[in-house]
């Protein structure tokens, strides 16, 4: 079979061991993963979390409720402990990598997507802090300045919370001008983020950090000038 080929088989059977909440399934196709010489990070991001996306989709369409993600979840991580450790640095982006805080806005209970981007970070070698949902504008100020993140993560799924972002934004901003803010969730698009005066746009758990990623280095780019 044709290494690709492979590849894409391999990146399949992971993202369905996570939707079918495959705990074995998923350890034994990782470790196939890594026994063939794949990219590890790449069987994280494009098997794991793209299972776990569809997971999150599946929540917000109520054919999945709490129990199924907590099982989804195990899938996931019982992939990722044996991926994990085959994780090349350069793949992964280490050099850019730094602190984030996330949370979902005030007024907003919804968490499933911040929770997967949560995870996506931790994946990917960043130290997160967890704010959780329903979180006070202040709190995100307060989190910032207390560990010196490099990046704050704002997620809502409503557009009447999402309308408390720009004043989080103008908050953390006014503290703390050199900081990257990311916004994330159903009703924002990158024109919203923009308009807002963030720095970052996430449409998806993967391409959040990715373009963390990009923001953490433009971040360092402007502090070695």
């Amino acid at each position: 079979m044709a290494k690709e080929q492979l590849r894409e088989e391999l990146l399949k059977t992971l993202s369905d061991a996570v939707v079918n909440m495959d705990e074995d399934f998923a350890r034994e196709t990782a470790q196939r993963v890594v026994e063939e010489g794949l990219s590890a990070y790449d069987a994280v991001m494009n098997g794991l979390a793209a299972g776990m996306e569809i997971v999150g989709e599946l929540y917000d369409k109520h054919e999945y409720f709490v129990p199924e993600l907590l099982l989804c979840a195990d899938a996931l991580y019982a992939g990722l402990d044996i991926l994990k450790p085959h994780i090349k640095p350069e793949e992964a982006g280490q050099s850019a990598k730094g602190q984030v805080v996330i949370g979902t806005v005030q007024g907003d209970v919804h968490d499933i997507g911040k929770n997967i981007i949560k995870m996506m970070f931790e994946v990917a070698g960043f130290t997160v802090h967890d704010l959780g949902r329903d979180v006070p504008l202040e709190r995100f100020v307060e989190e910032q300045m207390k560990t010196d993140s490099e990046i704050v993560a704002l997620s809502a799924m409503m557009t009447t919370t999402m309308m408390g972002m720009k004043k989080a934004v103008e908050m953390i901003k006014a503290k703390n001008p050199n900081v990257a803010i990311m916004l994330g969730g159903a009703p924002v698009t990158r024109d919203v983020a923009e308009l807002f005066g963030a720095d970052g746009y996430a449409e998806s758990a993967g391409s959040a950090v990715q373009e963390a990623i990009k923001v953490m280095t433009r971040l360092r780019e402007m502090q070695a000038k």
